[in-house]
């Protein structure tokens, strides 16, 4: 379970990065753990991976963490081959501390991602976490916390939620994504579905491109981490997902004929955000589902034909009214 964790962390710090440097000369990553900092070590190699484009930037890394007098010492082997351009600052404490932090590392008005890990987010610590231009948070947390009504007080307008599920029963936990970018929710979805726990968890292994998202797959078609348990992904609509090659778009087709009957006829753009928002899936796999639905007619289009565009819009077809015996 952590290694997927941390390497759906070093995916989504890999997509972060280079936009965050393109938009700004300074940038904040904020890491804060109310456990073990297992994954801070591999965002500072994600970090060190893109050196080239540091020249002339600043980024400000805070670790806050209550690891011990080793913390500093363990993160110092990998902070000694990074470029001057970046800061690594180590604050001993919980997260309830990141405000007070991101206001002394002066995080606000330039690109902030930040990651919670482990527990339920209060209100002052996800307002500090929305003082980025953008702002992106990454939250963690055990099942009994709804993270996502959190995130949408906060205001960030795009959230997404998934319960990683281990098959041999041990505790599930709970992942949610925050952010005012479309990209930016696609890549989260993207590396939930690639990471596997079996190699980027350390940032060492390629995140993109031949031979990104490769690993072990259980017989029953579940995630194998590295340390050998299966992981499914439960939807928030209720259903559990293998993580195998594309997901099936049965459920998917079933939850988007659902939101056109009841919100009425919406884009294909509209659609493919509802299942990055409010589902598992992916916003390729909408594009799936609903081919799947014009070919069984269970949905229009309009126009009838030409690409699936986003500006296509889309209707459910009433179920034909059943004959009277009468």
């Amino acid at each position: 379970m952590d290694a997927v964790l941390r390497e759906l962390l070093v995916r989504q710090l890999d997509h972060w990065l280079p936009g965050a440097l393109h938009r700004s000369r300074r940038a904040t990553l904020a890491l804060a753990y109310a456990g073990d900092p297992g994954s801070a070590e591999a965002a500072l190699r994600v970090v060190a991976g893109h050196a080239d484009r540091l020249r002339g930037r600043r980024l400000t890394v805070l670790v806050l963490a209550d690891g011990g007098p080793e913390l500093p010492a363990r993160l110092g082997v990998v902070e000694a081959g990074l470029p001057g351009d970046v800061a690594v600052h180590v604050v001993p404490g919980d997260p309830a501390r990141l405000p007070v932090a991101l206001k002394a590392a002066g995080a606000a008005g330039a690109p902030l991602l930040t990651l919670v890990d482990g527990v339920p987010p209060d209100r002052a610590l996800l307002a500090a976490t929305t003082t980025g231009r953008p702002a992106e948070v990454l939250l963690t947390a055990a099942t009994t916390t709804a993270l996502r009504p959190a995130l949408t007080a906060a205001g960030f307008p795009l959230v997404a939620e998934v319960e990683l599920v281990p098959v041999d029963g041990s505790p599930a936990r709970r992942v949610a994504f925050g952010t005012g970018l479309d990209k930016s929710l696609e890549a989260f979805k993207d590396a939930l579905w690639a990471a596997d726990g079996s190699g980027a968890a350390d940032g060492s292994r390629a995140t993109h491109g031949p031979g990104a998202g490769d690993g072990s797959r259980g017989a029953d078609g579940s995630m194998v981490t590295g340390g050998g348990a299966a992981i499914r992904y439960r939807d928030p609509a209720g259903g559990l997902l293998d993580v195998a090659g594309p997901p099936a778009a049965g459920p998917l087709c079933g939850e988007l004929l659902a939101e056109l009957t009841r919100q009425g006829p919406r884009t294909v753009t509209e659609l493919r955000r509802h299942a990055l928002t409010a589902t598992a899936y992916r916003a390729v796999d909408a594009g799936r589902a609903l081919t799947e639905l014009l070919d069984t007619g269970a949905v229009s289009r309009d126009p009838e034909h030409g690409r699936l565009g986003g500006d296509v819009l889309i209707s459910a077809v009433p179920a034909p009214a059943s004959r009277s015996t009468a």
